[in-house]
């Protein structure tokens, strides 16, 4: 399934250096001045997940490969989109280009200045917090402006359907229209009716997408203010991170990034969490499958059942689906082989309706 994580904030801020350290290699140019990016720089980041490695050794040991099988790790594609001013959402800067490119990503990583450097312009950033208002301001006028559409276009279908569903859907757009007026953010509306849960998620707003904060921090700050839980906790979607030593180490070969991290005191890259992060923000799993030929993690939805899950390797897959053998991946490991795990009757049997799982290990049956 192709996701895409949209990277935006104000001008300046470190936007294109974070996308060029997520990719590591120089594809954004970062400057320092406003609208050094124009159209969105857009790049395909592996999902850390040190799971692929260890069954691509349990499956070299089991089948008595000379090597490893080729590792196929679950995807993100992140869009490093042009800074953000005051005014966009009347066309300020660039206004309307900014924001349909905004429209088009699964979630937001808003990134905000955390950082003082007096060569790097301050182009509308004072503090996070200010940097945080503007862009949600922003993004909630082009919102209430998008729903004043949608509003009096429901009105028409609610009348002439003379349906309870579509009267709901009006009240819900009405709502929406009331709180975008009294400044609110939208990512955790609830909508209680299931029928109604997924119309919601397609409206064409930016406030209802999930968001998640990087603070981008100073190099010399960075171990601190990773040590301070203050940010965290305030944030549950927030995660920090000095952008620009995240493009330097990209440089760097594992080892010495390692090295390099251990002497600074921090024990995991900010782009790895920043990753992990992102995954989770879009209520995202994966399961994994194995064998000689690959092993791979698979992307799904949270809350999947086991033949949309087939349908992810081959949309055939759903239409045959006749069962599947799953064994979680602690519990594979913990047996040392899957021929192991079956003796012992770790190895499940789930049909139709079975819910997967974070690491399930699976293999489908289908019709062909």
């Amino acid at each position: 399934m192709s996701l895409k994580v949209g990277i935006v904030g104000l001008p300046n801020v470190g936007k294109s250096t974070l996308f060029n350290a997520l990719l590591k290699k120089r594809v954004a140019l970062s400057a320092n001045y406003p609208f050094a990016t124009i159209e969105p720089n857009v790049g395909v980041v592996s999902v850390p997940d040190s799971r692929l490695d260890q069954l691509a050794q349990l499956v070299s040991k089991e089948e008595k490969m000379e090597g490893l099988p080729p590792i196929v790790p679950a995807v993100v594609e992140f869009v490093d989109i042009a800074g953000l001013v005051k005014g966009a959402a009347t066309g300020a800067g660039l206004g309307n280009q900014f924001l349909s490119h905004i429209r088009e990503v699964d979630a937001i990583i808003e990134v905000v200045r955390d950082f003082n450097d007096e060569n790097v312009i301050r182009e509308g950033s004072e503090s996070p917090d200010a940097d945080k208002l503007i862009i949600e301001t922003e993004l909630g006028l082009s919102d209430l402006s998008v729903v004043e559409k949608l509003v009096a276009a429901q009105e028409k279908q609610a009348k002439v359907a003379k349906d309870q569903l579509e009267s709901e859907k009006l009240q819900i757009l009405k709502q929406v229209q009331d709180d975008l007026g009294e400044g609110k953010i939208l990512g955790n509306y609830h909508i209680g009716d299931e029928r109604l849960k997924e119309w919601f998620r397609t409206l064409p707003l930016l406030t209802i997408k999930p968001l998640l904060y990087v603070y981008n921090v100073s190099e010399n700050e960075y171990a601190e203010k990773l040590r301070d839980s203050s940010l965290i906790t305030q944030n549950d979607n927030a995660v920090v991170i000095c952008a620009k030593l995240e493009e330097e180490l990209a440089d760097y070969s594992d080892e010495e990034k390692k090295e390099y991290l251990h002497e600074l005191g921090i024990e995991q890259t900010g782009l790895e969490r920043l990753i992990v992060k992102a995954y989770e923000l879009l209520g995202l799993i994966s399961f994994l499958t194995q064998g000689k030929k690959e092993v791979r993690a698979w992307t799904i939805k949270r809350g999947s059942k086991a033949p949309q899950a087939a349908g992810v390797i081959h949309t055939d897959f759903e239409k045959g689906f006749i069962r599947a053998q799953v064994i979680p991946y602690e519990k594979l490991i913990e047996a040392g082989s899957l021929s192991v795990a079956k003796t012992k009757g770790w190895l499940r049997t789930e049909g139709k309706e079975y819910i997967m799982q974070d690491g399930d290990v699976v293999e489908f049956l289908v019709s062909s």
